[in-house]
């Protein structure tokens, strides 16, 4: 679930990004923008603390982190 929730979150900031760029003075687009940012960051950093890093892209990882840190399935509280 918290993944859904995340990537409803990045799905409205990619469709903002979209809207802005045929209405770049829209204001109340740009705040909404900057508002799913933010959740979607939040997110993003609760799932990494549950789960271990979404991407490769993740913040404080290594591209081989997955091969020595537990399995989801092997964390506590599975």
């Amino acid at each position: 679930m918290l993944r859904k929730r995340l990537y409803a979150a990045r799905f409205a900031c990619w469709e903002l990004h979209l809207f802005l760029d045929t209405h770049p003075n829209n204001r109340d687009a740009a705040r909404k923008l900057e508002e799913y940012q933010g959740k979607a960051a939040k997110l993003q950093k609760e799932f990494e603390e549950k789960f271990g890093p979404i991407g490769e892209t993740a913040q404080n990882t290594s591209r081989w982190a997955w091969i020595s840190d537990p399995w989801p399935w092997e964390k506590e509280g599975n």
